[in-house]
């Protein structure tokens, strides 16, 4: 590996390097000035490929880096940051994108849980409102484009509520026809990645592997705790604590949701994000499936009053009741 970028260092005669925000497995992260465009900040996302490789395989994936460059700099959505350039210099790539202010959501769920507190799951639900517009969007590419690496610390919360998918290190352009070449190693985070994203091949993954990790992100944020990891799940099927044992405050309808986001097979999720963000905020009732969970936390009167459908069901009930014993004494 190559030593990092310094500061004050200018890349393509515009981009001067301010300092290094964020490392990976290959490559940096770089917060940069614009100089052709005064006040603007950008981050560059850098790309280095292994040097072991073959030249032919390190010369594929550099051409798969910006065939897939170039669709990302096509994508223009509120909650996604703009890719605006992407260019080489020696060895490493880089993709020119958006600088987001604002804490990411793995900072905001650690600050509740210092508090001792639960994040609020109106707000929580706003923003996966707002992420599962991403995704859909996404996802609704031709081909589709799958994120791959949707975990708390990629969603950054913007000071006016505006929430942003970050980091496009994983993303994978579904071609079918196409043999891809893993361009940024590493399979997602074990956390919040599917049983089917595992061992380096991407032959089954979909846009279910991102439903998956959707999930699981919802979970934690709900929770305050880390998801048990697939691999685990599949070795202990009842490892995996059910949301409402955490925190009670949580709806059924959003448990069950986010349960079914975090199916271990793929063919039990939902089959797109729209469906699954009708089950999670609209009127979608979900299948019932053999998730396998500990004990699911019983459910008290209060709980089936306290949600609107279940409510009005009751209250409707409970007035045709009253009428009918008004009717009986009339007579």
């Amino acid at each position: 590996m190559l030593p990092p970028l310094k500061n004050g260092e200018v890349l393509r005669s515009r981009y001067k390097i301010r300092e290094r925000i964020g490392q990976g497995g290959m490559g940096s992260i770089y917060l940069a000035e614009d100089t052709r465009l005064k006040g603007r900040l950008c981050a560059l996302k850098e790309v280095e490929y292994e040097r072991a490789l073959p030249e032919k395989i390190r010369d594929e994936a550099r051409d798969q880096f910006l065939r897939e460059a170039t669709v990302l700099a096509r994508l223009d959505h509120p909650n996604l940051p703009k890719v605006s350039d992407f260019f080489s210099n020696g060895p490493r790539d880089y993709l020119v994108m958006d600088y987001i202010p604002g804490d990411d959501l793995r900072t905001v769920l650690m600050e509740a849980r210092r508090k001792k507190t639960f994040l609020n799951e109106k707000e929580v639900l706003s923003w996966a409102d707002q992420l599962a517009s991403a995704l859909a969007f996404l996802h609704s590419q031709e081909p589709p484009i799958v994120h791959r690496d949707i975990k708390p610390s990629n969603l950054k919360l913007m000071p006016h509520g505006l929430i942003k998918l970050v980091d496009f290190g994983l993303v994978k352009i579904l071609a079918p026809e196409e043999v891809t070449i893993t361009i940024i190693q590493g399979q997602g985070t074990a956390l919040y990645t599917p049983l089917e994203q595992y061992g380096g091949s991407d032959s089954h993954t979909d846009i279910r592997s991102d439903i998956y990790a959707f999930g699981a992100t919802l979970y934690h944020l709900l929770t305050n705790e880390a998801p048990v990891d697939a691999r685990r799940r599949f070795l202990e099927p009842e490892s995996l604590i059910p949301l409402r044992q955490i925190n009670p405050a949580v709806s059924q309808r959003t448990e069950r949701a986010v349960l079914w986001a975090m199916s271990l097979h793929p063919d039990e999720r939902p089959h797109s994000i729209n469906e699954f963000r009708q089950a999670l905020l609209g009127n979608r009732e979900m299948p019932t499936l053999p998730i396998h969970t500990r004990r699911i936390h019983p459910v008290s009167t209060w709980d089936y009053l306290s949600h609107p459908p279940e409510a009005t069901l009751t209250w409707s009930a409970a007035v045709l009741l009253l009428l009918s014993l008004l009717a009986t004494l009339v007579r």
